[in-house]
């Protein structure tokens, strides 16, 4: 049976971990509704979908269990590279600025690397 960390969700990391599931979805709509480059719109979901994982992960205790990956080191390098894709997306979308969803999702990308220096 598997163990649910209610207060996970209250503590720190995992507000944390939610801020950046909404910022996440938040770009993901903007850019998907102002039809913005694939790539930007696949870097919003990427984080979004990894983000749950994680929260998923520490949510359910599977970190206790699935020992042979030391988890908060993953996390760490995931938010390292996450932040490095999202200040070149941040850079592209706002320097684009096509349309207006375009801007407002490279600010949306600006505060999820914002929530990712944890």
């Amino acid at each position: 049976m598997v163990e649910v960390n209610s207060g996970y969700p209250r503590s720190l990391p995992g507000a944390l971990k939610i801020a950046r599931l909404v910022v996440a979805f938040v770009t993901f709509v903007c850019f998907a509704a102002s039809k913005s480059h694939e790539a930007f719109i696949a870097l919003a979901v990427m984080e979004f979908v990894i983000t749950v994982l994680f929260f998923l992960l520490y949510l359910l205790k599977l970190d206790k269990k699935m020992k042979f990956l030391f988890w908060p080191l993953a996390d760490i390098f995931n938010s390292l590279i996450a932040v490095l894709f999202f200040i070149i997306v941040c850079l592209c979308a706002i320097i684009i600025k096509t349309t207006t969803g375009t801007l407002v999702g490279g600010r949306m990308t600006m505060s999820n690397k914002e929530i990712l220096g944890e």
